[in-house]
């Protein structure tokens, strides 16, 4: 028989001994104490900045849109630049002017952190039932948030940069838990406000893009309004707009820099910070990583702006590879301007590092020059490579790390972001990979420096500059010179001299160690290296190349070869530039003689000896002739390449020069004005072209007394050229010379003789006594003493520049013919 015992007062401190039944019992906790639900107030984990700066209208728009019912505002933007300190500073705001409303601080940045906010929530409104066991703390704190008996609230999610912690399930049974994105409420009684660095996440999270608003940096005054609350009255406030700009008004690290002067003053001050930047990459990185304190940062979160950007590309990484491995090949390209065309991959490789040769250039008035290089474009695209590509490219905007263009085809970067993940590769053992990924995409898409390519070449030419800085490696080294092949090619016919030096001597050196000194390819860069050195004023230089281009061609290539031809060709315009006529001509005729057999009559090539043999005439006093060549050279231009082509506009130009020779101003001025406003359009202002049109349109309005349009004209030629040239390049000279002569015949003859001894002295020391633009000097000059009343000291230069002139031109030239006529004048 079963026995049974039951509990009861009356059985207290009992026992049971034996039980062969059920025993039932019940245990309850104390039912939970009432409590009082507590006044609105602020759960906001930062103090008020006394530092903050108000950046245009963005609190009033992100109290407009939070003053909507079930109002959602995302600020977007890069990390650093200053979101969050946005979003503490319009809690701050409302807890101020809006007592009666919640303010709720939850910290975004992953699933756990996202749970202590919303359990701080529950215990700030004192939710019942939050401390059971099993209490589903988001699903109490979205009911007291959607019970709009419970008042107006504002909730700020900082830092809501990864998708996961708010779009994936939540808790251990991902079967029966919902994401936390749906613990949002979107009552009217309550709005809330986003703070990530992914937009794609924002639209989500708020409903739709219109509801993000895009953080950038500061503008330049707001960036340095924040500096000088950081560190008092600026010193020099150029030195701290130079720093806030080399900083890209980021507030993290213009915040970061002012910490790191304050700590290391007296010592340290913005000046010393800025050389210290700009010294090389890797000051530059040790800089950006301190980490100098920051109150209102998470705790979690780096103060160094280097550190806080690794954050986004470690969640590129993990998420889309293939993204990241984009935003690894845009960080060694220049930080603007970034083509899309150049980072898409293609199906297919091409051979980029050779290139053949350079033809026809360097005479005065430049002949552009002509090659035959290879193709460096490709055109073949696939569907899925195109599809990646696209949505890597929506990603890296998602994230703010690239900003496109308007017309989506170019894409920019922030310079400190590019040095960011520079650095990142760098701890990764991949910079140099994608270094060198770079230069062969740069190498394959960079053409030749013809007219043809100027649009493309002018589109890719600062990324060509940013490579000229690498050192690449042995596999890259030939694809590198053929990039600085090509673009200093472009440079040169651009005029801008010192980089094309720069990228040209480069060229020259990795491929005479590679392919050698007598490969055609290291001929070719030597030959445009020339040109270089010859247009600016490097003449001696100029000529020992060419002569070791043209004898190693000859013994190579043989007398007949194209590539010997030129190299003949640009010698001969070398001796051109330095008034030795006789050797130019000789050399001219050869080339021109063989170009006609080998080439043809109309051959570009062809017509570019003849164009540079009627210079040659016409510095020799022999117009006719030159007339005769340059007016066949023109109009066979015209026909076979049209009437405002570069060449085309040259021959036009030196048939206004025979022109002003003959005294045929009037026709000389018309060809100038036509060819010096083309030359405006195609190939602007400042181009050494254009300005040699200006010059000699100035000169045409000195024959016809025009003085005063003369001077306007060469006051702006001879400026410009000091600017881009120097004051002793040859060209600034012949400005400087004209000036003067209009002077002279304005009767400002002391200004005159100012500007006539500089230039002839300056032209002795760099072209010589001998050289026909110092003797020029010499003449013009002693015409400024006769009028000064200095007879004696007249006379003898003139005498002095008379046999100088028989000596080095010839008895019958027309230059030589003047001053003997001066000096048999002036001995009467």
């Amino acid at each position: 028989m079963m026995q049974s015992t039951s509990f009861g007062p009356g059985n207290q401190g009992q026992q049971v001994g034996h039980n062969y039944g059920t025993i039932n019992a019940e245990f309850h906790l104390p039912p939970e104490r009432p409590e009082t639900p507590p006044k609105p107030f602020a759960t906001i984990p930062f103090s008020r900045d006394p530092d903050f700066v108000d950046r245009g209208d963005i609190l009033e728009q992100i109290d407009k849109r939070c003053a909507e019912p079930a109002g959602r505002v995302a600020l977007v933007g890069l990390g650093g630049v200053g979101k969050s300190q946005l979003a503490i500073e319009f809690a701050h705001r409302i807890a101020a002017a809006q007592p009666d409303t919640w303010v709720f601080w939850v910290h975004a940045g992953t699933q756990a952190r996202v749970e202590e906010g919303f359990r701080a929530i529950a215990d700030a409104v004192k939710l019942p039932g939050r401390n059971q066991p099993k209490a589903g703390i988001p699903q109490l704190v979205h009911s007291w948030l959607s019970n709009e008996r419970n008042g107006g609230w504002i909730m700020i999610l900082d830092s809501a940069d990864d998708r996961d912690t708010f779009f994936s399930p939540i808790g251990d049974d991902a079967r029966n838990k919902r994401p936390f994105a749906m613990y949002l409420p979107q009552s009217r009684n309550g709005s809330i406000l986003i703070t990530t660095r992914d937009k794609d996440l924002a639209s989500r999270l708020t409903g739709r893009r219109q509801n993000t608003i895009d953080v950038g940096p500061m503008t330049q005054t707001d960036a340095l309004t924040l500096l000088e609350k950081k560190l008092g009255l600026l010193p020099d406030p150029d030195i701290a707009t130079d720093l806030v700009q080399a900083l890209d008004l980021v507030p993290l690290a213009i915040g970061q820099a002012a910490a790191y002067i304050q700590a290391r003053a007296p010592r340290s001050s913005l000046e010393k910070y800025l050389a210290e930047f700009r010294e090389n990459e890797r000051k530059r990185s040790r800089l950006l990583g301190y980490d100098g304190g920051d109150l209102r940062r998470d705790g979690g979160a780096s103060n160094a702006v280097l550190t806080t950007w690794t954050i986004s590309f470690d969640h590129i990484r993990s998420e889309r590879p293939s993204a990241a491995d984009l935003l690894s090949l845009m960080s060694f390209f220049d930080r603007q301007g970034i083509p899309g065309w150049v980072l898409k991959p293609s199906r297919t490789a091409k051979d980029t590092t050779r290139t053949r040769s350079l033809d026809g250039a360097g005479e005065r008035d430049s002949d552009d020059g002509r090659s035959a290089a290879d193709s460096n474009t490709d055109d073949g695209t696939d569907d899925n490579i195109d599809g990646e590509f696209e949505d890597n490219v929506a990603r890296l905007r998602d994230y703010c790390l690239i900003v496109p263009d308007e017309t989506g085809d170019e894409f920019e970067m922030h310079g400190l972001v590019q040095l960011s993940i520079r650095r990142w590769l760098e701890a990764a053992g991949q910079q140099e990979m994608f270094k060198n990924q770079c230069i062969d995409r740069m190498a394959s898409s960079f053409p030749t420096g013809e007219y043809e390519n100027w649009a493309t070449c002018r589109s890719l030419f600062a990324h060509a500059e940013v490579a000229l800085r690498y050192r690449p490696s042995k596999v890259t080294a030939e694809a590198w010179a053929t990039l600085l092949h090509n673009g200093g090619w472009y440079a040169w016919s651009q005029g801008r001299y010192d980089i094309a030096q720069q990228m040209l001597d480069e060229a020259m050196k990795v491929r005479g160690r590679k392919l050698g000194k007598e490969d055609m390819a290291t001929l070719a860069s030597t030959l445009i290296f020339a040109l270089v050195l010859k247009d600016g004023g490097q003449w001696k230089e100029a000529e020992k190349l060419e002569v070791q281009v043209m004898e190693t061609c000859k013994t190579k290539l043989g007398a007949d070869h194209p590539f010997t031809l030129t190299s003949m060709h640009n010698l001969a315009s070398t001796f051109w530039n330095q008034g030795r006529w006789l050797e130019a001509e000789e050399l001219e005729v050869q080339v021109m003689e063989t170009r006609k057999t080998k080439l043809g009559a109309d051959h570009p090539s062809t017509l570019t000896s003849m164009h540079n043999l009627a210079l040659i005439y016409m510095n020799q006093g022999r117009w006719d002739e030159a007339e005769k060549l340059e007016v066949q050279v023109m109009e066979t231009r015209k026909t076979k390449l049209g009437a405002d082509y570069l060449d085309t506009l040259t021959s036009m130009h030196n048939l206004a020069s025979t022109f002003w020779n003959q005294g045929r101003w009037s026709e000389a001025e018309e060809l100038e004005v036509q060819v010096m406003e083309t030359r405006k359009t195609k190939l602007g202002a400042d181009h050494p072209s254009t300005l040699t049109s200006m010059a000699n349109l100035a000169s045409t309005f000195w024959n016809q007394g025009r003085w005063s349009e003369a001077e306007e004209l060469e006051v702006q030629v001879m400026e410009t050229r000091k600017t881009k040239l120097g004051a002793d390049h040859p060209d600034t000279l012949t400005s400087m010379a004209n000036l003067a002569s209009t002077f002279w015949n304005q009767g400002r003859w002391s200004e005159a003789e100012e500007l006539e001894v500089q230039v002839m002295e300056t032209r002795k020391t760099k072209l010589g006594a001998d050289h026909p633009d110092t003797l020029t000097s010499m003449h013009n000059l002693a015409f400024t003493w006769k009028d000064q009343g200095r007879h004696s000291d007249a006379l003898a230069l003139m005498e002095d520049c008379a046999q100088a002139r028989q000596r080095v031109l010839r008895e019958e030239h027309p230059d030589t013919l003047s001053s003997l006529a001066a000096v048999e004048r002036w001995s009467r």
